[in-house]
C-alpha cells in the first residue's frame, strides 16, 4: 500500500493556517495582557514595598534605576514588580 494511500490524501493536502487565531473576547482562553512598562524619570517620588518612600535619583541603562530611600539608596532593576511611582 503507498504511503500516501495509508495515510489518506487529505492529510497531504491540508497546511496550518497562515490567519492569524483570533479569540472570542468572553472566551477565558484569550492570551494574557502584555505587561505595561513602567517608566521613571530623575526626581520621582516612589514607594517600594520593601525600602519604602524614595526618591529616584538616577536612570541608568534604561532598565535600572537609582532609588534614595533616605537611610539608604538602592539599585532596582526592571519589571519593577514592587515599586511605583507616587
Amino acid at each position: 500500500m503507498s504511503h500516501e494511500r495509508r495515510h489518506g490524501r487529505i492529510l497531504l493536502v491540508m497546511k496550518k493556517s497562515a490567519a492569524a487565531r483570533r479569540t472570542l473576547p468572553t472566551s477565558p482562553f484569550k492570551p494574557p495582557a502584555p505587561p505595561v512598562l513602567k517608566e521613571f524619570a530623575v526626581g520621582d517620588r516612589v514607594t517600594h514595598d520593601q525600602y519604602g518612600l524614595g526618591r529616584a535619583i538616577a536612570i541608568e541603562s534604561d532598565s535600572t534605576v537609582l532609588v534614595d530611600f533616605g537611610s539608604r539608596q538602592e539599585r532596582i532593576a526592571q519589571p519593577y514588580a514592587r515599586m511605583f511611582k507616587l
